[in-house]
Order: C-alpha cells, then sequence, then structure tokens
C-alpha cells in the first residue's frame, strides 16, 4: 500500500502491482506513466535483491576478511541499494504520490513510508559497513 484513499466512503489502496477496492486488479495506468511505474517496480525490486547480496557477502567477509580489514565490498553493494531506492522512491513521489483518481483524502501508505525509512537506513548501514573492521 503506497497511497490510501478514500472515495464515497470506501477505502482505496494502490501499490505498486495493485489497485484495490473491495477486490484487488491491475494498477490502470496511463501510457505516459507505464514507464516510470514499470521504473520504480524494477528498481525496488533491484533493491531487495542488492540488500540480500550485501547479506550474503556480509557473511562470507566476516568468515574470510583478516583482521583490521574493512568489509568495503559489502558497504559499496549496500550504497548501491541505498542509490536504487532513491531512485525508485523518488521517481513514485514526483509521478504516482496522491494519483488515486477520484480519490479524497489521500495519503501516503505504510510501505511508502517504509521505503523512505529503508532508504534512510541502507544509507546508514553503507557507511557503517564502510567504516567497521574486522577484529
Amino acid at each position: 500500500v503506497w497511497m490510501v484513499g478514500t472515495y464515497n466512503s470506501e477505502t482505496l489502496s494502490s501499490g505498486l502491482w495493485l489497485l484495490c477496492n473491495r477486490t484487488c486488479d491491475q494498477l490502470p495506468v496511463s501510457s505516459e506513466d507505464e514507464a516510470s511505474l514499470k521504473t520504480v517496480q524494477a528498481f525496488m525490486i533491484l533493491s531487495i535483491i542488492f540488500s540480500v547480496i550485501a547479506l550474503v557477502m556480509f557473511i562470507a567477509q566476516l568468515f574470510t576478511l583478516e583482521k583490521g580489514k574493512r568489509f568495503y565490498i559489502t558497504g559499496a553493494i549496500m550504497l548501491v541499494c541505498w542509490l536504487c531506492i532513491l531512485i525508485a522512491v523518488s521517481i513514485y513521489t514526483a509521478r504516482f504520490a496522491g494519483q488515486i483518481s477520484p480519490s479524497t483524502n489521500s495519503h501516503h501508505g505504510y510501505c511508502f513510508i517504509l521505503a523512505w525509512i529503508c532508504f534512510c537506513f541502507s544509507f546508514v548501514i553503507g557507511i557503517l559497513y564502510l567504516v567497521l573492521r574486522k577484529k
């Protein structure tokens, strides 16, 4: 749920793939916004993939890195994840925020807010990995 709104006392919720009222249907997107939505979807999927890769790399480096060395590879991958989240959420904010068509009282949903929180945390984690040394 990236956007939530009410229309005729019914709640509408919109995500990256579905628009839900009582039932969920594919998100109706105009042809001019379709490329932007596909970009947001792709970058959010990439951010998940890079965060999993960063976790695997951290565990691998934890056991193979020499003492005193830094987790540069893990930090770089996490910063790429941060960049993917930045691109996706920025495009969504610019193009789709508040676009539940006939809606009144629309506001951001929990996934939109969590995406911005993940943006902040992935940057902090990426920087921490770059300065972290193995003891």
